[in-house]
C-alpha cells in the first residue's frame, strides 16, 4: 500500500507519527496525554451532535445512524469510542502503519471501523459526505491550514457538523505546549509541535467560514492538575475546541 499524497501532507509530520505508530495504544507511552485528553472531546462531540439532533447523549447508541469521518485518526483511539456510540466511522490517516495498526485494533476489539490511507482530499474529490467530519489535533500539521479546513468543511453534509481541536498560537501555549509538556514534563515526545503553525481562534474561524460553514461554538480544554483530568473552560488561550455547522439545503 503506497502512502497517499495531497497539497495538506507534511511528509516529515507523517513519518515521525508513522515511527510512533505502535505505541498509539500505549496508555503509558508517548500517547498517554491523548488518553487522557480523549474523553472530553469525545464527550464534547457527543453532547453537541446530541443537542444538534435532539437526541439523548447517555441513550445505548446516541450517535447511531450517523456517518462520521475521523479526518487524521492516527491509531483510531478517538474512532473507535465514536463506533461504540453508534456512528458509522471512517478513520483517514496518510500514515499507513497507522491505519495497518488502527484496523487491527478495531478487529480485535470487535468495534466496527473502517480505516483508510487517503486523504480528506482524496474523499471530498470521490463526493463522498458526511454527517460529522473531525479534524482533532491535526490542523497544526498540516502545510496549509486554511486550505486543508477548507476541503474539511466540504465533506460535511447540509446540516452536518464538523469538529475541530486544536492549539492556540500565544505565548503561554508555547510556555505550556511545547516548552512544560515537551522539554520539562516529558508527556509528549520532543518535535510533537511547532509552535509557528499553532492556530488562533480567529485563523480557525476564517478558515471555517471560507469552507461554507458557519462557527457555532468554541470552548477551551484546560488541564486540571489536581484532579489528572482535562475538561473544558472558558480559556482558550492554550487548547480549544470548535464546532461548526453547514446551513440545511
Amino acid at each position: 500500500m503506497s502512502e497517499p499524497t495531497g497539497p495538506s501532507i507534511d511528509r516529515d509530520e507523517v513519518a515521525r507519527f508513522d515511527r510512533l505508530a505502535a505505541t498509539w495504544w500505549d496508555e503509558t507511552g508517548p500517547m498517554r496525554v491523548l488518553h487522557r485528553f480523549n474523553p472530553v472531546r469525545l464527550t464534547y462531540i457527543r453532547d453537541t451532535v446530541c443537542r444538534h439532533l435532539g437526541r439523548a447523549p447517555l441513550a445505548p447508541a446516541p450517535l447511531a445512524g450517523l456517518s462520521l469521518v475521523d479526518v487524521g485518526c492516527g491509531g483510531g483511539v478517538l474512532s473507535e469510542p465514536l463506533a461504540r456510540l453508534g456512528a458509522d466511522v471512517t478513520g483517514l490517516d496518510p500514515a499507513v502503519t497507522n491505519v495497518t495498526i488502527a484496523q487491527a485494533h478495531a478487529d480485535e476489539a470487535g468495534v466496527p471501523v473502517r480505516y483508510r490511507a487517503e486523504t480528506i482530499e482524496d474523499v471530498v474529490a470521490a463526493g463522498e459526505r458526511f454527517d460529522v467530519v473531525c479534524a482533532m489535533e491535526v490542523v497544526e500539521h498540516v502545510t496549509d491550514m486554511p486550505a486543508f479546513v477548507r476541503t474539511a468543511c466540504r465533506a460535511v453534509k447540509p446540516g452536518g457538523l464538523f469538529f475541530a481541536a486544536t492549539i492556540n498560537r500565544t505565548m503561554r501555549s508555547f510556555a505550556l505546549a511545547i516548552v512544560g509538556a515537551e522539554y520539562v514534563l516529558g508527556w509528549l515526545p520532543k518535535g510533537t509541535h511547532d509552535w509557528e503553525k499553532f492556530v488562533t481562534p480567529d485563523e480557525l474561524r476564517g478558515a471555517v467560514e471560507g469552507g461554507g460553514l458557519s462557527l457555532t461554538d468554541t470552548v477551551g480544554v484546560v488541564f486540571n492538575p489536581l484532579t489528572g483530568r482535562w475538561g473544558t473552560a472558558r480559556d482558550t488561550a492554550v487548547n480549544y475546541m470548535i464546532t461548526a455547522e453547514r446551513p440545511r439545503a
